[in-house]
């Protein structure tokens, strides 16, 4: 939801323009938040008269396309075109290709196509992009399209003493017909902001086989019966009301106080030849602080559509509760006090990062993080900004894992203690956030570099001289902890 956006600029439909005019919000968010609110409610009815004990998949799988398609082109039109291009190209691919390449020729295409696409949509929208743009949707087919790629090239190709006991559950062992494709690619739940899921689990929720497969285990490894085994169709409807009034609110914040704060504010002349270092600090952050609640929004009100339709049930805690954040993007409470800055990307985007993982770090045999990096770049975009952001977060990663190992340990020895450092990490990492996102939200080349000399390019001096002085130790945690987790260093925004 960018500031930039203007009414008059929407691709999509112009039938709600008066209420756009008359709450002079910019009309391809009016689109964009009217549909996705017709999504919710369309969520519940497809759970309730759409049951698979009521009608056959095949119906379920053709409602949730049509929907998906119809609010597709409602708040794109004819970029959306794109989407549908894109689809059947690479389901072309999916069937005709060899299973032993077909992984490779499906990540090929689709982050070639989505890399023009992103190419095309500077030149279109320049820098004052919209915030509902029609490379939002591709993004996330992209990484549908290669997840069932890989997991088809998993389940009909490799052995299974080949493959991790994750891409083991998740191998698909047939090609999807053309309709579970494109429910899959394009069902209303995720079309338009994600987030990604696997194959298998959606084609388990479209069969009514969700629940039960996410409880078989539990059921299977307990000896005391608490209520899992008669657990068969829980009630979304109180997580999905939590997550409702969390996106309420975060709407509210984005209308008030976000357009109080302009991120933009941060390179204006008069401000920067003003304003203390202290005071564009503290600017800094706020400003970065109240940007958060437009990805907060989008993603809670995605994560509670897929809940209402019944998707996204993780299993059950030791209490007989229901978790249902199989697919949440963000964890808001742990992104807000991250005392460390892989605290904070582990719980951002936290779908892209196992998309990156499952097709790119767990499948290539050299230089893993550099090319997990590369392919999060690509996927993000080529507005320079998004650079800046990615290769900045390298020292800084590098740095704070060195200043952990080195002191962490210090200030363990009472609560006190232990409290006052978790205070000054969190003050931290808050502000090296600010700073590694800036250029994320600025996009061009110049008010980066008017941002970065500002400051003095603080943050990377000092993250250089923390490699360069503070001795490396080894990892206290396990090596496949380690891989685990290095990909998520290059998530990004």
């Amino acid at each position: 939801m960018e500031e930039q956006a203007d009414s008059s600029t929407t691709t999509g439909c112009t039938w709600l323009r008066p209420l756009s005019d008359l709450t002079t919000v910019p009309l391809d968010q009016v689109n964009f938040i009217i549909c996705q609110l017709f999504g919710l409610v369309a969520a519940f009815w497809f759970r309730k008269s759409l049951s698979p004990q009521r009608v056959s998949p095949a119906l379920r799988h053709a409602v949730a396309t049509f929907l998906g398609v119809s609010l597709i082109i409602f708040c794109f039109g004819w970029y959306a075109s794109h989407v549908f291009i894109l689809t059947l190209v690479c389901y072309v691919i999916l069937c005709k290709a060899s299973v032993h390449k077909v992984h490779w020729y499906s990540m090929l295409v689709a982050v070639g196509y989505l890399t023009v696409c992103q190419v095309s949509r500077v030149f279109i929208f320049s820098y004052g992009i919209l915030s509902t743009d029609f490379s939002g949707p591709l993004m996330m087919v992209t990484q549908k399209i290669t997840t069932i790629a890989f997991q088809v090239h998993d389940g009909m190709c490799r052995k299974q003493d080949e493959l991790s006991p994750e891409q083991r559950r998740l191998a698909v062992l047939t090609r999807p017909s053309l309709l579970e494709y494109l429910s899959y690619c394009l069902n209303f739940m995720s079309i338009l902001v994600g987030p990604c899921s696997n194959y298998k689990d959606y084609e388990e929720f479209i069969e009514g086989q969700h629940v039960q497969s996410k409880l078989k285990k539990l059921r299977e490894g307990s000896k005391e019966q608490n209520g899992w085994d008669v657990l068969s169709d829980p009630s979304p409807v109180r997580t999905v009301c939590q997550k409702l009034l969390v996106s309420v609110g975060c709407v509210f914040w984005f209308f008030t106080i976000t357009k109080s704060f302009p991120v933009s504010y941060n390179v204006d002349p008069e401000f920067m030849s003003q304003a203390s270092l202290l005071s564009r600090v503290a600017y800094a952050f706020v400003s970065i602080q109240a940007a958060r609640p437009k990805f907060y929004f989008a993603w809670t009100l995605a994560d509670a559509i897929h809940n209402a339709a019944g998707y996204g049930i993780s299993g059950v805690d030791e209490k007989g509760k229901v978790s249902w954040d199989l697919i949440s993007n963000i964890h808001i409470w742990k992104i807000e006090t991250a005392t460390s800055f892989k605290e904070f990307i582990d719980n951002w985007n936290i779908q892209t990062g196992v998309w990156l993982k499952s097709v790119c770090y767990d499948r290539v045999p050299h230089y893993r993080t550099p090319l997990t990096f590369l392919l999060s770049a690509l996927w993000h975009g080529v507005y320079p900004g998004y650079y800046f952001t990615f290769l900045t977060g390298i020292p800084i990663t590098l740095a704070a894992r060195s200043v952990r190992r080195n002191f962490r340990q210090y200030f363990l020895g009472s609560p006190a203690v232990k409290f006052a450092y978790d205070v000054v990490t969190w003050a931290a990492t808050q502000l090296t956030i600010c700073y590694t996102v800036m250029p994320f939200l600025l996009l061009a080349v110049e008010p980066t570099l008017k941002y970065y000399r500002s400051v003095y390019f603080a943050v990377h001096i000092i993250s250089i001289l923390v490699m360069i002085l503070l001795p490396s130790r080894p990892r206290s945690s396990k090596p496949e902890k380690h891989a685990q987790h290095s990909n998520n260093n290059v998530k990004g925004e």
